[in-house]
């Protein structure tokens, strides 16, 4: 089995040689925006567990740009982690932003813009994760691009009991992306549903999820640059 640098490498290279890549570009490096996102976005919209979620958790990556507008669009409210979480998360209520700017409200920019940094204490419970993949197994292991964000997203919110074991946790990838094995890690997040421009595959879940922080595995620098695990420890340290 290939290590999970070897997978990433092999995806972006796939990506960018069959001209499925999407900018920003090049996509190494990156959770990679490609051709087709749109429709793994209106698939995702279209299953029970996002029609029945009122508040949802994405990524901030492009391409689930297209995800969060459409949340936006059908009244949800959107949950954006700030990139790498150096700002801890913003909460975007679509009943507190003008119709014509929500198409704006769903990039980086313009969450900043027309949504709110929300402290850890007044983030609601989510209905729902997306993350963004590089590449996702068939058994629902996922790959992201190497910074383990989405691992530190889902663990502050498992640790405040804002999502629980039996969160639904979605992904939307290009077809080339899903791979049929990858290695998984005790903190690695999985998937239940994967959703690519050709179709949906739902996952019977085989592994648990993390069930919160792993905190051996935090450097000085990852304390330095996302203060929010400094706040979440005070909460922690509050309730003891």
């Amino acid at each position: 089995m290939l290590g999970k640098d070897d997978i990433r490498r092999r995806v972006w290279g796939l990506l960018e040689s069959k001209g499925v890549a999407r900018f920003p570009r090049p996509v190494y490096g990156r959770i990679p925006n490609f051709i087709g996102a749109e429709m793994a976005a209106k698939r995702i919209a279209e299953q029970k567990e996002f029609k029945n979620a009122r508040v949802i958790k994405v990524n901030p990556d492009s391409p689930q740009m297209p995800i969060r507008r459409l949340i936006l669009e059908l009244g949800k409210t959107l949950i954006m982690p700030t990139p790498k979480l150096r700002s801890g998360f913003l909460l975007l209520d679509p009943k507190r932003i003008q119709r014509r700017n929500l198409a704006e409200a769903s990039s980086i920019r313009g969450a900043f813009k027309h949504g709110r940094l929300c402290p850890l204490r007044d983030l609601p419970s989510i209905d729902l994760v997306i993350v963004g993949s590089v590449a996702v197994s068939r058994d629902g292991i996922r790959i992201g691009k190497g910074g383990g964000y989405s691992e530190i997203e889902y663990g502050i919110l498992r640790e405040l009991n804002l999502v629980d074991e039996e969160t639904p946790v979605f992904t939307s990838i290009h077809d080339l992306q899903l791979i049929d094995e990858a290695p998984r890690e005790e903190h690695d997040l999985t998937v239940d549903l994967i959703s690519t421009p050709r179709r949906i595959i739902r996952i019977k879940r085989k592994y648990p999820q993390p069930k919160g922080i792993f905190w051996s595995e935090l450097s000085h620098r990852h304390m330095h640059e996302m203060p929010i695990l400094l706040e979440l420890k005070r909460i922690l340290h509050g309730r003891s």
